[in-house]
């Protein structure tokens, strides 16, 4: 018996059909155990009388210990979450993309059920993607201390700039005087790094890229390191409360707390298939390559 998790967030009407079309597709597999997030469960539940169990993520996560298959429906922040749900267990997790870009949610939902018989059928293989580990005096997360595409640091509000005096395995790098500063795995390299000027990187560089948001010194640029680094931080500034983030987690902290990130112990699994390209994904998502001379 093939155990299938699914989480997904409330939707556009639009796309709840195809939401439907998954859960009926699995439901109707007699080798296949379906479970439901607590928010996917929620959310059906104000459409129609559909009733399936529910993982429960809020205690532990032992209800997704003989799960085989994690389905994220939504966009990325959608799977970005699931991932907080999975936590250390070695589940692949199938992106579908019911959003917009999809860069970690690669599959179009049109194509959602081919996509179940390929991965019912063994026909994909696993991508594995590092994450970040935060480690800090303080448990500023409840335990959820890891990130697929970044660790961020910034001012809270629109005071003056803060500074981030950062330390690379010990030695001092650079004092940022900016309106924060971004650590990004190559799979954030895509995102929130990717807007404040920093590289694109393919996923599988072992890497970690240090950019900072808004420098006040224009001669500070992004900076690409081992991700067998440990980058440390301590922060000052007028305001004494700034925000850290890992992916799209966010909390207040102040001037005392320590903080340092290093490649996570585990990676994230996520499902790939036959034809899905990191560089194709790039052409497609930032228009590469379009241009009124090709």
């Amino acid at each position: 018996m093939t155990r299938i998790a699914i989480h997904s967030r409330k939707l556009d009407p639009e796309k709840v059909p195809f939401l439907f079309k998954i859960i009926d597709n699995l439901s109707k597999r007699s080798n296949v155990d379906l479970l439901l997030s607590a928010e996917l469960s929620d959310f059906i539940s104000t459409l129609n009388n559909t009733k399936l169990p529910v993982f429960n993520v809020f205690k532990d996560h032992k209800d997704l210990e003989k799960v085989h298959y994690m389905i994220s429906f939504g966009g990325d922040g959608t799977l970005l979450q699931a991932l907080t749900y999975i936590k250390d267990l070695p589940i692949p997790v199938l992106g579908v993309n019911a959003g917009r870009l999809g860069f970690l949610a690669t599959t179009p939902k049109e194509n959602v059920e081919a996509a179940i018989d390929a991965m019912l059928n063994g026909n994909y293989t696993i991508d594995e993607r590092i994450m970040l580990k935060l480690e800090s005096n303080q448990d500023i997360f409840n335990g959820l201390n890891f990130g697929l595409n970044e660790f961020t640091i910034t001012k809270r509000d629109t005071s003056s700039m803060i500074q981030v005096h950062t330390y690379l395995d010990g030695e001092y790098l650079n004092t940022y005087w900016a309106d924060g500063l971004i650590v990004s795995t190559p799979t954030g390299s895509t995102g929130y790094s990717l807007s404040v000027g920093g590289p694109v990187v393919i996923p599988d560089s072992n890497n970690f890229i240090i950019s900072p948001v808004c420098p006040h010194n224009l001669n500070v640029r992004p900076l690409v390191v081992s991700d067998n680094s440990v980058i440390s931080f301590e922060i000052e500034g007028r305001s004494k409360n700034f925000l850290v983030s890992l992916d799209t987690r966010s909390r207040a902290v102040d001037a005392s707390i320590k903080l340092a990130v290093r490649k996570n112990d585990y990676p994230a699994r996520l499902i790939k298939f036959s034809g899905d390209n990191f560089l194709n994904t790039l052409r497609i998502k930032l228009n590469w390559g379009i241009d009124a001379r090709n």
